[in-house]
């Protein structure tokens, strides 16, 4: 579970940042999240939407202890991101589409290594490996070095590393940016398997047909400020438009937020 209450998120900029920002800006600070709350729970694929800006990714990371919230409290599987980070970690996987690799490693080796980074037996790791490799198609390109591999490839290894210790909260932060359609169905598919077992799912993206497929709650921020938070049937009942894509713009364009 991800229990999220009253979170904000503020940096400072420098002087040249406070330039750019404009004639317009005052202050010395930015507020990247705006006292957000909402509860990812298990079981259940909780989608995070927003236009570029607008602290999604800013809210992934302080989940996955990346970044620490200026104020509010986070927690994971009963464990707060500040106070006890060694134990949200313990519990969680994080993908991203930017995340690098060792490119002198096979796909095997990365996979392992980060097997072993969390202690997994050789048992338990090779369970989890064959399952893995299985659901994403990568045993043809597992002794292959990083460096060799396709993005699609690259991008499932990515993923095997963040599963490979099986945690029960996992977070997804533009999983199939950039992908072709075969990868990004891989990726799909293990995101419905997570649901399907029972894991905690938080996952943000740009392409809302994956929104409307997968979640069953969903969040929308602008702004860094809470547009929407509910159950994906609860947003469909709501919606004055005929699309999610065109209530999405409708809310963002008149400043709808909660």
């Amino acid at each position: 579970m991800i229990d999220i209450k009253n979170v904000s998120k503020s940096y400072k900029l420098s002087r040249k940042q406070r330039k750019e920002m404009g004639s317009d800006f005052v202050g010395n600070s930015v507020l990247a999240v705006d006292n957000i709350s909402f509860l990812c729970k298990p079981g259940r694929i909780f989608g995070l939407i927003g236009p570029n800006g607008a602290g999604k990714t800013t809210m992934l990371r302080m989940i996955g202890t990346m970044l620490a919230p200026t104020s509010g409290i986070i927690s994971v599987n009963g464990f707060d991101t500040v106070t006890h980070p060694q134990s949200v970690k313990q519990s969680l996987g994080f993908l991203s589409g930017n995340t690098g690799l060792y490119d002198r490693l096979t796909a095997e080796e990365m996979v392992k290594y980060y097997a072993d980074l969390h202690e997994m037996s050789e048992i338990d790791y090779q369970k989890s490996r064959d399952r893995l490799f299985a659901l994403l198609d990568m045993e043809e390109f597992a002794g292959r070095r990083i460096g060799k591999l396709s993005t699609g490839m690259m991008q499932k290894v990515n993923i095997a590393r963040t599963m490979i210790h099986e945690p029960e909260v996992v977070v997804f932060d533009e999983p199939t940016s950039g992908l072709d359609v075969m990868a990004s169905r891989s990726i799909i598919r293990l995101i419905k398997e997570c649901g399907d077992e029972g894991r905690t799912v938080i996952f943000s993206s740009h392409r809302l047909a994956e929104i409307q497929s997968l979640c069953d709650d969903l969040a929308i921020i602008h702004k860094g400020e809470l547009y929407f938070n509910g159950t994906y049937e609860e947003f469909e009942s709501q919606k004055q438009e005929a699309t999610l894509e065109d209530e999405f713009i409708r809310m963002v364009g008149e400043g709808e937020h909660v």
